[in-house]
């Protein structure tokens, strides 16, 4: 299974404005994600209760992972999305 590590760039970790992008972003894409904070349970991705309880803050490195065509590109652009600061800036590619 397909999975990528990435450093949250938000301020506020993923909470409130973050965490909605992302889920948004993850529910938009064409296989299902997990993602989840070092050997932590994973969480479906578009799932906005799941995201908040991984309690992921600012700096924290979480994984990504997913499976079937299209995998790689979902994990790339959801990657890409989490290292940015979703707090300050309108979120390319969101």
């Amino acid at each position: 299974m397909p999975e990528r590590t990435v450093t949250v760039g938000a301020g506020s970790g993923l909470h409130a404005r973050p965490a909605k992008i992302f889920v948004q972003a993850a529910a938009r894409q064409g296989v299902p994600v997990r993602v989840r904070v070092g050997d932590g349970k994973a969480v479906p991705a578009n799932s906005m209760l799941g995201v908040l309880s991984l309690g992921a803050t600012h700096g924290t490195e979480v994984t990504l992972e997913a499976e079937g065509p299209g995998a790689e590109e979902a994990l790339a652009a959801l990657a890409d999305l989490l290292a940015q600061d979703l707090d300050t800036a309108e979120p390319a590619g969101a």
